[in-house]
């Protein structure tokens, strides 16, 4: 079973960070909620309150098979400034394990953070100057490498079902799409 670790931080758009944790839940991975503060208790940019499982200073990363770090803002500054989960990226990164983000995140996280150089990437549009080295394309959901970035909230349940294909495999993948009537319209 793979283990995840979903970021959450004051300002994190909820939607996003809440539509992959789900879809990631519904494969049977351990998915662990940790906020970048000192406290569990976080408000996101929709002012809804959401207590994590853990706070990022005193989470072990090493065990992580992915870290996936939600968008909105301010949120994306504030992990963006997370010691402990840049840490962890850097980690995870050397060790080609998987990093997702969406939709600010990429540019405001991994791109400020050296993370997207020579690899190409997705953003929510107007932070493509962030990317930092990356090539930009406007698609929805990409995943280079051991990185898989997604454009915005509208593409949440998409990167969600692309990490469970990285992570299990496509049969998972295609019944959680099946099972929550994605893209049946």
């Amino acid at each position: 079973m793979a283990k995840v670790y979903v970021m959450i931080a004051d300002g994190t758009e909820e939607v996003e960070c809440l539509a992959v944790l789900d879809i990631l839940k519904r494969a049977g991975m351990d998915v662990i909620l940790v906020a970048a503060k000192d406290s569990k208790n976080v408000i996101t940019s929709h002012h809804v309150r959401i207590e994590a499982d853990g706070i990022a200073a005193e989470i072990d990363f090493s065990d992580a098979d992915a870290i996936f770090v939600p968008g909105g803002m301010p949120g994306s500054e504030h992990l963006s400034n997370c010691e402990p989960l840049i840490a962890a990226l850097h980690q995870a990164d050397r060790e080609s394990r998987r990093i997702a983000a969406i939709c600010a995140a990429p540019a405001v996280v991994l791109g400020r953070h050296g993370f997207l150089a020579g690899r190409t990437a997705t953003c929510y549009p107007g932070f493509e100057n962030e990317l930092n080295g990356a090539a930009y394309t406007s698609q929805g959901v990409i995943t280079d490498g051991n990185i898989t970035t997604a454009r915005g909230v509208g593409f949440a349940i998409d990167l969600g079902l692309e990490l469970v294909r990285l992570l299990v495999d496509d049969e998972a993948a295609a019944n959680i799409k099946k099972q929550i009537q994605h893209n049946c319209i």
